[in-house]
């Protein structure tokens, strides 16, 4: 059903990349999600009502708040694709960040409103009536429970969407809620024992969990998360099979949301090849990262002297010395001033975030080992921070 929706309703479906495609899939999430649940509220109100059934009603009011958190997702979906303006350059894509985080925020506030009346229901129990009516509702409520918590599921996925996957999970919460309230109907008007209480705290406490931990989710690439494996080692494998570009470093990526990335490095051509030609080759990477990824790349231009080998051997030696403090220590844009009584070599530093050193006791042991090759040796060093590096046995060369 949920394939014969989207191809019905979305135009070009399949072009999820797309931020207006991306958007219409979020919008129909939502609105699908709107009208069930609001379905979902009058019944159950309407039974509550007249079957005098407290956890029904409260179950019935659980299903409007979550009508307000689709209400929330399509606000956030419809923000989330209006263009860039003078104020937001970047555009829009991450409110719907924000609308995830308000959705984790109402579980979050929807188990602990649940656990605050679960207990006092075990301190005053109010057995709830049965009948088949109120049974068959429950039962339905946990059917369509079912399909929206694997309809948002797959569109979720389909355009990897920490809103709609976080809906999911709310979605579970409350089959597992309804499912608490009719276990605990069942039991009570067999054995007599109110399990009601006893039953909502469980079902609150897991609600509560998994609101923190997509809390933490939909946190994370607010404040803005390291770029994966995958993409940095697709970024080095493309640029690097450009003609001329014998290194790059300095990878910085920035998402504006799924759709809008972001990205600046640093590229090595050799010193003596004419400017004119270096600068066609970074023009033409430019033009086809945003042709062919979407990705917006700012290339910043290093020329490297090639044809020295006195240089050249030192730098190796001195990659040699590096890899023997870390194996996880890369160098970049080293150049040698050579002096009558002294030399600087001036170079870069690349380490993981969580090297075991400070940046004073990294630089002074590196000065210290390039000492030892020649104490007319003064090394200048930047430190430089890379969450990953790849080396050129990861990469499809």
């Amino acid at each position: 059903m949920t394939n014969i929706l989207i191809k019905k309703l979305i135009k070009n479906y399949h072009n999820t990349g797309n931020s207006r495609v991306r958007e219409n899939y979020g919008k129909l999430a939502s609105i699908m999600g709107i009208g069930s649940n609001l379905m979902l509220f009058i019944i159950k109100i309407i039974v509550g009502l007249l079957f005098n059934s407290i956890s029904i009603t409260a179950d019935a009011v659980n299903n409007l708040s979550d009508s307000g958190a689709s209400l929330v997702t399509l606000l956030g979906f419809k923000l989330s694709g209006k263009p860039a303006d003078a104020d937001h350059p970047f555009g829009h894509q991450r409110m719907e960040y924000i609308s995830g985080l308000i959705v984790s925020f109402i579980i979050l506030f929807l188990g602990l409103q649940l656990i605050q009346g679960s207990i006092e229901k075990i301190l005053s129990p109010e057995p709830p009536q049965f009948s088949m009516i109120t049974v068959a509702v429950l039962l339905i409520a946990i059917l369509i429970k079912l399909w929206q918590c694997l309809f948002y599921r797959k569109i979720g996925k389909t355009i990897n969407s920490l809103t709609l996957l976080a809906t999911a999970i709310d979605s579970r919460n409350d089959i597992m809620a309804t499912s608490a309230v009719l276990i605990a109907m069942i039991v009570t008007y067999l054995t007599g024992f109110d399990l009601d209480g006893y039953m909502g705290v469980v079902v609150a406490v897991f609600i509560i969990i998994s609101g923190i931990n997509l809390v933490r989710e939909t946190i994370s690439p607010l404040l803005g998360t390291a770029p994966s494996k995958e993409l940095v080692d697709q970024i080095y494998t493309k640029i690097l099979g450009y003609e001329h570009i014998i290194g790059l470093h300095d990878l910085m990526i920035h998402n504006y949301g799924e759709s809008k990335t972001y990205a600046s490095v640093h590229c090595e051509v050799p010193a003596e090849l004419n400017c004119l030609i270096s600068h066609s080759v970074i023009d033409k990477i430019e033009r086809d990262f945003l042709k062919d990824l979407d990705i917006h790349l700012i290339i910043h231009l290093d020329p490297v002297i090639t044809n020295d080998e006195k240089t050249n051997a030192l730098q190796e030696q001195v990659e040699q010395t590096i890899a023997a403090i870390s194996p996880e220590i890369h160098i970049h844009d080293f150049r040698v001033v050579w002096g009558f009584d002294h030399s600087n070599l001036i170079f870069d530093v690349v380490v993981p975030f969580d090297v075991e050193w400070s940046d004073e006791e990294l630089t002074l042991m590196i000065a210290n080992e390039i000492y030892k090759i020649n104490p007319t040796y003064h090394a200048v060093i930047t430190i430089d921070y890379n969450h990953y590096v790849p080396n050129e046995d990861e990469l499809d060369l």
